[in-house]
């Protein structure tokens, strides 16, 4: 799919590398992210949303019934905030971000199924 084909409002949209929840880049910047904002810290820092989010994702899923639904557990989204979520989220968290959500009983998986990890 070319760029010009994607409709302009839909352009700035990113997916968080640690839950894959889908939102532009000003909502993650206003609001950080609804499942990793206590870990991640993207309100308020945009460095942090570059860094903690990717533009380059694939699928939308939306979740309205996390506790109902197959494909929630299936994604491992099943206890997250409802919302529109990528299937697949090209990239991976800097190491020492890794670090501190480990240090703090986060388990961190790479929601980029195009690497083996």
């Amino acid at each position: 799919m070319s760029l010009e084909t994607v409709p302009k409002d839909q352009r700035n949209l990113r997916a968080c590398l640690l839950c894959s929840l889908v939102k532009t880049l000003e909502q993650f910047e206003y609001d950080g992210c609804d499942n990793c904002e206590e870990y991640l810290r993207m309100k308020n820092n945009r460095e942090q949303v570059y860094d903690c989010t990717s533009s380059n994702f694939d699928g939308l899923i939306a979740l309205m019934g996390p506790e109902d639904s197959w494909v929630a557990k299936w994604q491992r989204i099943g206890r997250f905030v409802k919302g529109c979520y990528a299937i697949s989220v090209t990239g991976r968290l800097h190491p020492s971000t890794i670090r501190d959500l480990k240090s703090k009983g986060v388990f961190y998986r790479s929601r980029d199924t195009s690497q083996k990890t």
